[in-house]
């Protein structure tokens, strides 16, 4: 399973022979637009955490191109079927077994609407089962005891967690999240693209080798082989 980092919150997940995309924000990030053409992405599937327009600017454009199925909670896979999307609903804490492996939907705690303010049903992660890897993707989130549930089930080999602070957990509360799910290899999201989530690159990677974890902060367009 190869992971490659897009910007903000945007990953390419590449497991087997199928291509998964999640949150895609990057014509609208100052950061990436210029790295990653929206164009040579061919997902299969889009995940999406949430309705905010800085994890779902691109999905439409790339959905149109590709016929990527559209994977989220129940409002909003319907919202885009409602637009002749592909779209595969799903609400917390169920699974379903898809071609590239099992995917769960879990809880977050943040908010969910479309960039006109309409509702945009709870927000969530996912847990992703595939090649015999299993990675957790959190979201938007604050740090929540739910995460403790993920362990009972599932022993993770990546947590993709958000660091940035102000609108979602920042470097301290993602250790004790990693403590949660009981992984210590962690890929860091959610950061760095605009002035609200700005961190200190080397303070983050100290926090996390003292507590005794791996922390990889990729440059857009570098990837994570797992």
């Amino acid at each position: 399973m190869k992971i490659t980092f897009l910007g903000h919150a945007t990953l390419l997940i590449e497991t087997g022979e199928k291509i998964i995309l999640v949150d895609p924000f990057i014509t609208g990030n100052e950061k990436a637009k210029d790295l990653i053409k929206i164009e040579n992405l061919k997902p299969d599937y889009i995940l999406v955490t949430h309705a905010h327009q800085d994890h779902i600017l691109d999905v439409e454009a790339i959905a149109k191109a590709s016929g990527a199925t559209i994977v989220s909670n129940y409002e909003i896979a319907m919202h885009y079927q409602e637009k002749d999307f592909k779209a595969h609903p799903m609400n917390h804490g169920g699974n379903w077994n898809f071609d590239f492996g099992t995917l769960k939907y879990v809880n977050a705690i943040h908010t969910s609407s479309f960039p006109d303010g309409s509702y945009g049903g709870q927000p969530g992660g996912f847990i992703i089962s595939s090649d015999n890897k299993n990675i957790y993707i959190a979201g938007d989130t604050a740090l929540t005891m739910d995460m403790k549930l993920i362990p009972l089930s599932t022993k993770l080999d990546l947590a993709v967690l958000p660091i940035g602070d102000n609108f979602t957990m920042g470097v301290d509360d993602a250790i004790l999240a990693s403590d949660f799910v009981a992984c210590n290899t962690i890929l860091g999201y959610h950061y760095d693209t605009f002035g609200y989530i700005e961190i200190d690159h080397d303070l983050a990677l100290k926090k996390f080798t003292n507590a005794g974890k791996k922390l990889h902060l990729l440059a857009i367009g570098e990837d994570l082989e797992l």
